[in-house]
């Protein structure tokens, strides 16, 4: 049975209670995305349907190996006791099963919010608030918190194997090589006879200084085809 004061809203087979006109109480969200180049509209997209005011959604573009994140410092100096906040996933909490642990206790111990977690419908604070309810959201809690850590330590695991195999079949990482122009080995060799300054031969090439010094290394040391005189 849905109480009067609730709505029920359906989505991807989950369901979600939220209560209407909670008088004197804010709903707040908060949205994490790991770099400026990741998108938060997959989260911003479950956001819409609960009808939480834009000003009410607290967005950081950063990692979240800590947390110094200006919007979710923001986000705890608003929320006030049995406010509530909502967040599509656990790990938007935090990096790893202590960072997410502490900062929910922070939530819901010192701050007195409700958090609804939007993916695991067993994790809304509203619910259970009987010692029975509090010691089952807990214990799911810590196993979703093991699970999103163990999850990212595979990831850096398999990351790092991979690079380790790409780097033994020859595959190179980090900034592309410049290709060095047509006319450079004689230019290198006035150089290296000092018959012209390493500012002169940087001008002679149309470059600087550092990407001649580059192409010198590229060509002398790096192929072992080239030859100076």
């Amino acid at each position: 049975n849905i109480p009067d004061n609730c709505a029920i809203i359906v989505s991807k087979s989950k369901h979600h209670i939220f209560k209407k006109g909670r008088r004197g109480f804010v709903d707040y969200s908060y949205v994490r995305v790991s770099s400026k180049d990741q998108n938060e509209a997959r989260q911003l997209l479950a956001l819409k349907t609960i009808g939480i005011p834009e000003k009410n959604i607290y967005i950081d573009k950063q990692s979240g190996k800590d947390f110094e994140r200006p919007e979710y410092r923001k986000l705890l100096k608003k929320l006030r006791r049995d406010d509530l906040l909502y967040i599509h996933s656990i790990d938007r909490l935090g990096r790893n099963y202590a960072d997410i642990l502490e900062q929910w206790r922070i939530l819901t111990k010192d701050k007195g919010v409700d958090i609804v977690v939007l993916d695991m419908p067993l994790l809304d604070t509203r619910r259970g608030k009987d010692l029975m309810g509090t010691f089952l959201s807990d214990i799911v809690l810590q196993v979703l918190s093991f699970v999103a850590e163990n999850e990212r330590t595979n990831i850096r695991q398999r990351q790092a194997e991979g690079i380790r195999e790409a780097k033994a079949k020859g595959v190179r990482f980090g900034r592309p090589r410049l290709a060095i122009p047509e006319g450079f080995p004689d230019v290198l060799q006035l150089w290296l006879d000092e018959q012209i300054s390493l500012r002169e031969a940087s001008r002679r090439m149309n470059t600087n200084h550092n990407t001649f010094s580059r192409w010198a290394k590229t060509y002398l040391y790096e192929d072992n085809s080239n030859q100076v005189r």
